[in-house]
């Protein structure tokens, strides 16, 4: 109902609630967050790394583990091909 009325006031879509969610896209976003935390922004292809860990993640367990899992991958001394083969080895996919 929430998201009905929102999209009759011109506030948003389906996908994003709020107009300013609409103006950043997720690099633009990514990049803010990265220079607020005083942290280079992730490569093209940490990105995709990230994301693929985070897909295997998610898909494995419960949507909630998918932050998770990048956070820990964050404090962790492994490359991101490690750390995504630890996990589908965990998920019991091949790696």
């Amino acid at each position: 109902m929430l998201l009905k009325l929102l999209r009759i006031a011109g506030r948003g879509s389906p996908g994003r609630l709020g107009t300013k969610l609409a103006a950043m896209t997720r690099d633009e976003w990514i990049a803010s967050f990265a220079q607020e935390a005083g942290v280079e922004r992730p490569s093209v292809a940490e990105v995709r790394e990230l994301l693929e860990l985070a897909g295997v993640a998610a898909h494995a367990s419960e949507r909630t583990a998918a932050p998770l899992a990048c956070w820990i991958a964050a404090r962790s001394d492994l490359s991101l091909p490690e750390l995504r083969a630890a996990a589908e080895r965990i998920a019991g996919t091949t790696a």
